[in-house]
């Protein structure tokens, strides 16, 4: 929609006249001219009616059918044709008075049609007529237009909110309240399906020791690389990384087997190595390393948001108790 016209509330009427007399033009200015809100534009080549009415974004258009230069019936069409002239009404001036003419004219987009030259009150009542439907169906556009706009802020700023409300602040993975809600979902979705669920639980190993001899800004810069990393590991569209709390991180893995989840975890570890953050402080290694937990339920098992999370802490609580940075499986106890 134009903006000219969503932001107009000009109620001046503005009226083109096209016509190849002049005389008619002075004739039609004269009947205009005791009215203080009606402006008039007047062109006698009808090849510059659309441009002109757009350009002083008419109220109404006055159209006389025939002029030497031009099919007056073929112009209607064009106006109707032309986005930005399509809904103004047009007013016809004809000398013609048959039944057959006005019907055709009426037929092409004709609002109105008079002969001319009409009486000066019938034409300012239809002038005025038109020119209220006119403004008034302006202003429920503009109305509409602006309501349209709002929904699509309100849409934007919700989305952006519930992406918002999902996320962990400080990582900007998700965060343990999405991954509860997504865990519940995925178990039931497995359960129906006879798939499996796979969760891997993570530790960064000695982080107190980081945070006490790091700071804690370095801190959470080494929280945001893990999170980051970890996103990183997860190839498969419905894999979720999330901040479990503290140092603590989870990956959920729909449809995935243990084996794959290892691979997952793996790959995560060697990015880990990589990246090789310092930590001298860790009785690990020289660098930030994690203790990983792995749990599955598949056709097999009791499909169980809870008993799936406890076989992953214990799996991991097992890795911290073997030395630390390593992988543990849940079925191997």
């Amino acid at each position: 929609m134009d903006e000219k016209n969503i932001n107009n509330s000009d109620k001046t009427i503005r009226i083109l006249l096209v016509d190849d007399q002049p005389i008619i033009a002075e004739g039609i200015r004269r009947m205009l001219s005791g009215e203080s809100d009606i402006e008039l534009t007047y062109t006698e080549d009808p090849s510059l009616a659309i441009e002109t009415a757009v350009s002083i974004d008419a109220t109404i258009i006055l159209q006389d059918l025939i002029m030497p230069d031009a099919d007056g019936m073929t112009l209607l069409r064009f106006y109707k044709a032309n986005n930005e002239t399509r809904d103004i009404p047009v007013i016809v001036l004809s000398s013609k008075e048959e039944a057959t003419t006005k019907s055709e004219a009426f037929s092409y987009g004709a609002s109105d049609y008079l002969v001319k030259l009409p009486d000066e009150i019938e034409l300012i009542a239809r002038i005025r007529a038109h020119a209220k439907n006119f403004i008034l169906q302006k202003e429920r556009d503009s109305a509409f237009y602006a309501l349209s706009q709002l929904k699509k802020q309100l849409e934007a700023s919700n989305k952006k909110l519930q992406k918002l409300s999902m996320q962990d602040g400080l990582t900007g993975i998700a965060n343990r309240r999405h991954f509860d809600d997504q865990l519940d979902s995925e178990i039931k979705n497995a359960k129906n399906n006879q798939t499996p669920v796979t969760l891997i639980l993570l530790d960064i190993d000695f982080f107190k020791f980081f945070n006490d001899n790091y700071g804690h800004q370095l801190g959470d810069e080494c929280l945001k690389e893990v999170a980051g990393l970890l996103e990183k590991a997860c190839f498969n569209p419905q894999d979720l990384a999330a901040r479990y709390g503290g140092e603590e991180f989870v990956v959920l893995l729909p449809g995935t087997t243990e084996k794959d989840a290892l691979q997952v975890a793996n790959r995560f570890a060697d990015l880990l190595s990589k990246a090789n953050i310092e930590h001298k402080h860790s009785e690990a290694a020289d660098c930030v390393t994690v203790s990983i937990g792995i749990a599955t339920c598949d056709k097999g098992s009791n499909y169980d948001a809870k008993n799936l999370i406890e076989d992953a802490d214990k799996a991991l609580y097992r890795a911290k108790e073997n030395g630390r940075n390593r992988v543990e499986l849940a079925s191997e106890t």
